[in-house]
């Protein structure tokens, strides 16, 4: 079982480096797979990413990859999101929770790999704008990251593509500094309702320690890769987000039932 924890951290560390998410769609499946409850699969799965989005995020800054800045204005929005998480869980349900965050995720996609412009062009922007956009965009994917219990960093890429014109290697950095915020906030409430007990946290800390091997192979696969190779790969892996998140939402429909 600790060569199995070991593995999938590795396989997750790299995907986080190389894309900036959390690994969340990689390691609830597992987690599921090998008995784990839907809770505490999404536990362990948020526990992990502080160790690979701190780790990684200090390697993207120290090679000069990381725009700190940019990085905080999302991560702050990220947390302004995450505060309302608590009464749209409360008001909204699941099902309506989950099929807005797939649709919000195939527009944003669709505009991102058609390459649709925005009305304001990106170089006509100001400073000011730029960082509403930031905040803006972090505290959209941070409402969804935390009521869905995601890392959210597949959300920022295809937005910030969009309204900044950001290329993929650029915003990679981000959306891994941004996840440090969303899994800090999703331990703390794990922990506050009890979900995460002893268990939890030893298969976390294997996970997330083996992540962090991973996110180094990331991180310099993805300095060797061209920016259209890594884009169109990056689009490959939000198409694959949103099937997932598709049968996800059928199955709380109970139209699947696999």
């Amino acid at each position: 079982m600790e060569f199995s924890y070991i593995l999938i951290g590795i396989v997750t560390g790299i995907i986080s480096g190389l894309f900036g998410i959390g690994g969340g769609m990689i390691i609830v499946p597992f987690m599921l797979s090998i008995g784990f409850s839907s809770h505490h699969a999404i536990a362990i799965s948020v526990f992990q990413m502080m160790f690979s989005s701190v780790f990684g995020s200090f390697i993207n800054y120290k090679k000069r990859n990381l725009n700190i800045n940019d990085g905080i204005l999302v991560g702050l929005g990220g947390l302004v999101g995450a505060s309302f998480s608590g009464l749209i869980l409360t008001s909204v349900s699941d099902i309506t929770l989950t099929a807005a965050f797939l649709c919000l995720s195939i527009v944003s996609l669709l505009k991102y790999a058609l390459n649709i412009k925005n009305v304001v062009n990106h170089t006509q922007r100001n400073e000011l704008q730029k960082r509403l956009i930031l905040v803006g965009t972090g505290a959209i994917t941070g409402v969804f990251a935390i009521s869905l219990g995601i890392g959210g960093g597949l959300l920022i890429a295809p937005i910030l593509g969009y309204m900044l014109g950001f290329d993929s290697k650029k915003v990679v950095p981000i959306s891994l500094f941004f996840v440090i915020f969303s899994s800090l906030s999703g331990t703390i409430s794990f922990i506050s309702s009890g979900v995460i007990n002893k268990d939890i946290v030893n298969a976390g800390i294997t996970v997330g320690i083996s992540s962090m091997i991973g996110v180094v192979i990331g991180i310099k696969i993805i300095e060797k890769m061209q920016v259209k190779a890594h884009r169109k790969i990056l689009i490959g892996v939000y198409i694959l987000s949103i099937i997932l998140t598709f049968i996800g939402l059928l199955r709380k429909l109970e139209i699947l039932s696999f």
